[in-house]
């Protein structure tokens, strides 16, 4: 349906106003989406596993699989095995793998499915992240703020001079 919608905008014409999210901070910051991370620190990720060529994106994928799949290259199979996530379970659930989820907060994907909630729960069981426990929202531990910034190039200096979470240029070895 949103697709529908958002083709009929295109055939309509004019200009769609700038986004502005008005999500309070800690949840455009880093929140649970169902079962994985979603908010700015989520993004990041997925923009990054993108960069490192460790997921391909859906305009990348052969047109018999659903447009917001995504797809971990073997050098992203190395990567997640490194940090502990075990890529053949993931894979044998019975539930979509990986797929590109739209962020409301950021209106850019993170990684959603079995990835994306092995990628969660690798970031609690290492505590980068804990749970609010009267929310959705995910704090991000000092061990975490090192972590991804270390492994991924997140750039949390940056995150909180412009609200908007970039990343830097990746660490030589982001594993």
């Amino acid at each position: 349906m949103a697709s529908a919608l958002e083709a009929l905008m295109v055939v309509a014409g004019g200009s769609r106003p700038q986004f502005t999210p008005t999500t309070p901070a800690p949840l455009r910051h880093a929140r649970t989406c169902y079962d994985h991370m979603a908010g700015a620190v989520a993004v990041s990720l997925h923009s990054r596993f993108v960069k490192l060529g460790w997921i391909l994106p859906a305009s990348q994928r052969p047109a018999s699989n659903p447009k917001d799949a995504l797809e971990l290259t073997s050098e992203g199979t190395k990567a997640c095995e490194a940090l502990g996530i075990d890529i053949a379970a993931t894979l044998s659930l019975r539930r979509r793998f990986a797929y590109a989820c739209l962020d409301w907060s950021e209106r850019k994907p993170h990684i959603g499915g079995a990835l994306g909630a092995s990628i969660l729960q690798t970031a609690l069981q290492r505590k980068w992240v804990q749970r609010d426990l009267d929310s959705r929202v995910l704090n991000i531990t000092r061990v975490g703020r090192r972590e991804l910034s270390d492994r991924f190039g997140i750039d949390f200096e940056q995150a909180a001079a412009t609200s908007i979470l970039s990343t830097q240029t990746p660490a030589q070895n982001p594993v």
